[in-house]
């Protein structure tokens, strides 16, 4: 098991105990355990018992479990709890924003066993006199459970890119005779994939066995398709064609029906080449990424298909995490990392003094920051480090720190972090007021969403992407693959209005910076090129913007 799968343990041990009203201080010290595990660097499976139990924190009784876990894949606490508990009530504990304490409210007092009667249960009104609840909690609970309903069997992009990478280059090499390319979602990149599409031109019989040679599990099987799972449990689905209407079928199954709707009609169905198609149809070929809206066809009507953006077109890393606050690693060891990835500059953004669960930076702490910033980049040169802070924004509208302090940084990303509950009105103002703040230069993950388990609060984003617009504020592409917000749709209406897109990988570790390449995913199916991406400029440029 890796560091992060056993701290994910320790934490969900922590909330199962409180499920059951164990001891405070157990439940609060496989808590802490989590968040120490998850930042170490070394292998826990590679450490002697000794030095697991001198990690400050963890003691014998923790560094028991976590050999348990190493030697054994689990740990006999857990799996006694879990013996006592309804996979029902485990399940409901992965639902964002519901705690441990009401879901015992609801298991014990009304029998709730599972996701399914927890949510008849609110639709019949029988939480609204329990205690703790009310009307207004059973509403949005109810709207937390019908998201993670819908949510249910759906991945993102970053979780099955590898896996739909390997599985067709795989099942490629096995037909050699035979087309095998990615269709639909999976070639356009969708953020939120729901199978691994593919277009499959070889007998039937072939891809059959070519599959079972890859462990895959066959669900069902015609003349024209093949659906199945993956050996990694990965539901894909096979359209089957011949050689001669391979680029017709591929062009078919890639885009969607919103943009198949926009085209000339095709005239000729067999094509075994899709450039064919749309030379077929008087069009420059269109990127898949770029399938999903019928504004690129007008675009490539118009002849104005944008260049798109590259992940090699990003010269800086913006919106990054040290120790200062809730990173894994040292200031230090994300600019020399960043550096040898042939970044030429680093915004460092830790939390601000408000996030206090994400240990934000006293004013003390900022100074301190800062000088070690003047020192690294003497040392570093020309590599540069820029001194930013991911400043909350309040609940009415202000930024974290003073104006003496917030006029110290060289540029400040505004993002909400608390009091996520809000309807459109209020969002959109609070948003807008942090956007008319002098000091705010860019706006942070508009909606605050976290993909699969958050849905982010409502906005009006014409209003905020206008206000954007008229302070000369930067809009974040939060590239990390459980946000990647603002959303690719409104980038079309960003550019229109001439703001600047900002691809960050909101990295929390060296390895977190990485997260560029889901960013920039995203970017370019919203049409984004490196000259309206802020962060695809050079050092000089972005040290100019920030002002």
């Amino acid at each position: 098991m890796t560091n992060k799968e056993i701290a994910k343990t320790f934490q969900f041990l922590g909330q199962i105990m409180e499920l059951h009203g164990e001891n405070k201080f157990k439940i609060r010290s496989y808590q802490n355990a989590y968040m120490t595990l998850r930042k170490l660097d070394q292998p826990l499976s590679e450490m002697s018992d000794e030095a697991i139990s001198g990690i400050k924190g963890v003691g014998k009784a923790i560094a028991g479990k976590i050999r348990e876990l190493v030697d054994k894949g689990e740990m006999a606490t857990l799996e006694r709890y879990k013996s006592q508990t309804p996979e029902g009530v485990q399940e409901m504990l992965g639902i964002k924003g519901f705690g441990p304490k009401k879901i015992s409210t609801i298991w014990k007092d009304l029998g709730v066993e599972s996701i399914g009667e927890l949510l008849y249960a609110v639709n019949e009104n029988r939480l609204i006199e329990l205690k703790g609840f009310g009307k207004k909690t059973q509403d949005d609970l109810k709207e937390k459970l019908e998201y993670y309903q819908k949510s249910k069997n759906k991945y993102h992009y970053a979780a099955v890119a590898e896996i739909a990478t390997n599985f067709w280059t795989q099942l490629k090499t096995a037909l050699p005779k035979g087309g095998v390319h990615p269709t639909g979602a999976t070639r356009r990149k969708a953020i939120i994939q729901d199978q691994i599409d593919l277009v499959v031109s070889a007998p039937e019989s072939d891809v059959l066995s070519a599959l079972n040679l890859l462990g895959a599990t066959i669900e069902k099987t015609t003349s024209v398709y093949i659906k199945g799972q993956t050996a990694q449990e990965i539901p894909f689905f096979i359209y089957l064609c011949t050689p001669d209407k391979f680029g017709t079928c591929l062009f078919q199954t890639t885009g969607t029906a919103d943009f198949l709707a926009a085209l000339p009609s095709l005239q000729g169905t067999a094509y075994a080449n899709e450039k064919v198609v749309f030379k077929a149809l008087d069009l420059p070929y269109i990127l898949p990424e770029l399938r999903e809206q019928a504004w690129a066809v007008e675009l490539a009507q118009q002849d104005a298909l944008p260049e798109l953006i590259e992940v090699q077109h990003i010269k800086g890393v913006v919106h990054a995490h040290s120790t200062y606050s809730d990173g894994l690693h040292t200031l230090r060891e994300m600019a020399s990392y960043c550096k040898a990835q042939g970044f030429e500059y680093l915004g460092i953004t830790d939390h601000s003094k408000s996030a206090f669960y994400a240990n934000g930076l006293q004013v003390e702490r900022v100074l301190q920051q800062h000088q070690e910033i003047d020192q690294l980049n003497a040392e570093l040169a020309p590599f540069r480090i820029f001194k930013g802070i991911e400043s909350d924004i309040l609940s009415d509208g202000s930024l974290d720190y003073e104006e003496d302090i917030l006029a110290s940084f060289d540029f400040i990303i505004a993002s909400i972090h608390s009091n996520l509950r809000m309807d459109e009105a209020k969002a959109t103002h609070r948003l807008i007021t942090a956007i008319e703040n002098p000091y705010t230069n860019m706006l942070g993950h508009p909606t605050g969403r976290l993909l699969l388990s958050r849905k982010g609060y409502p906005i009006d984003h014409k209003a905020v992407i206008d206000a954007c617009a008229a302070n000369s504020v930067a809009i974040e592409l939060n590239a990390n693959p459980y946000r990647l917000d603002l959303d690719w749709s409104w980038i079309p209406y960003a550019l229109e209005k001439g703001v600047l897109i900002s691809i960050n990988p909101d990295a929390h570790s060296m390895e977190g910076v990485h997260h560029i390449r889901w960013g920039v995913a995203a970017a370019r199916k919203g049409g984004l090129s490196a000259q309206h991406c802020l962060n695809a400029q050079g050092t000089e440029a972005f040290a100019k913007w920030c002002g």
